[in-house]
């Protein structure tokens, strides 16, 4: 298990690097589609191989309640039980006790759930989180944290931010299988010394990786853009940084510029099922307007996928209007397509030394 540093951008903190796992290498800086409930929404796992997404992420807390440990166990973990043969990444449920605050009560231990589908109560700790995550036998494994929501005063972001230490060291202390990788993840909200102590705190226990957290959740770009700032140099270089649930185009050519290596965010395939597509400005259209009825040119002409050679926006819009499946699965397709292929650019252009002329372009469009 390694992560190389390849190649740095002298005027940036952008860097291009691989991540070797049990399940082959990850190249960054890497674009992760989200596969919440095992399965990427719309596409088959050999659809995301000819895509190249070289890592997906499956969710600790949705896959706990279904289909549950016992058949994941008896199906022989996560990758068996899927199809999927590259890396998988899992998070820790830390997100769901932000994203599901109505129905939990957090405690020093864990947290207490009261399950989003039938009301039945469980509790997930860092305990609980970590022996999920082994059952999965993903190839990172996140450590519990309690993700702090937006706007928090400095009193909650403090006591999170603390808990969120404490979580974090019991994760690190579990068992887990050979070969996998804990990531930690750096909370404190919006405030400097809060990510910066966290931070610290989390290189003094000692992960394979670090990852960002408690961001996209509401607050203003420019302030993701500044805890990134805060945050990131107080990281081990020698590591891959991962920020989570982020973002759009623009976000994510910043954050590599910041020092990113990994992302995963639900914007593609949400977008998609709801009938939008982006295109190579980074700007989405609304496909399912009738403005293109009767427009029989491709989402995008500068684009390569197996959507754009093949088919018009009228075509596609017609497929949504009607309820047709197809609709869906070739918007999210196209859009899973933009963002794998923004990132191999992004690699490119840190391999060429134009990545600064790169980024200037993109903030341009």
């Amino acid at each position: 298990m390694s992560f190389k540093v390849l190649k740095k951008c002298p005027d940036t903190g952008a860097r291009r690097g691989v991540l070797t796992t049990r399940h082959g290498e990850i190249n960054t800086p890497i674009f992760m589609p989200v596969g919440t409930r095992a399965s990427v929404k719309a596409m088959s796992p050999e659809e995301l191989v000819n895509l190249n997404a070289e890592v997906i992420l499956g969710n600790t807390y949705h896959l706990f309640l279904k289909p549950g440990m016992d058949i994941m166990a008896k199906a022989g973990g996560l990758h068996k039980f899927m199809g999927w043969d590259r890396p998988i990444l899992t998070d820790s449920g830390g997100f769901q006790v932000f994203s599901l605050s109505s129905l939990r009560k957090i405690t020093k231990k864990g947290v207490h759930f009261a399950s989003h589908i039938d009301g039945s109560r469980f509790f997930l700790g860092p305990e609980e989180s970590m022996s999920i995550q082994r059952t999965l036998d993903s190839d990172i494994v996140m450590a519990f944290d309690e993700c702090t929501p937006y706007p928090a005063d400095y009193r909650t972001a403090e006591k999170s931010m603390r808990q969120t230490t404490l979580w974090e060291a019991v994760s690190r202390d579990q068992k887990l299988n050979d070969g996998q990788q804990l990531f930690g993840i750096v909370q404190g909200s919006m405030y400097k010394d809060l990510r910066e102590e966290s931070a610290k705190s989390l290189v003094d226990i000692g992960f394979e990786g670090y990852a960002v957290g408690g961001l996209s959740v509401g607050e203003p770009e420019d302030m993701m853009f500044e805890v990134l700032d805060w945050t990131v140099p107080h990281l081990p270089e020698e590591k891959p940084h991962y920020l989570m649930g982020v973002g759009t185009p623009g976000q994510l050519v910043e954050s590599v510029a910041r020092g990113i290596d990994m992302f995963d965010c639900v914007i593609p395939t949400r977008l998609a099922r709801h009938g939008s597509a982006y295109i190579s400005d980074g700007t989405t259209i609304p496909v399912k307007a009738g403005r293109y009825s009767e427009d029989f040119t491709p989402i995008d002409e500068k684009c390569d996928c197996y959507c754009c050679r093949n088919f018009t926006k009228a075509y596609i819009r017609h497929l949504l209007n009607v309820g047709e499946i197809l609709g869906m699965r070739l918007l999210t397709l196209h859009n899973l397509y933009y963002f794998i292929n923004l990132m191999r650019e992004i690699r490119e252009s840190l391999e060429n030394d134009t990545f600064n002329e790169f980024r200037a372009n993109c903030f341009n469009k």
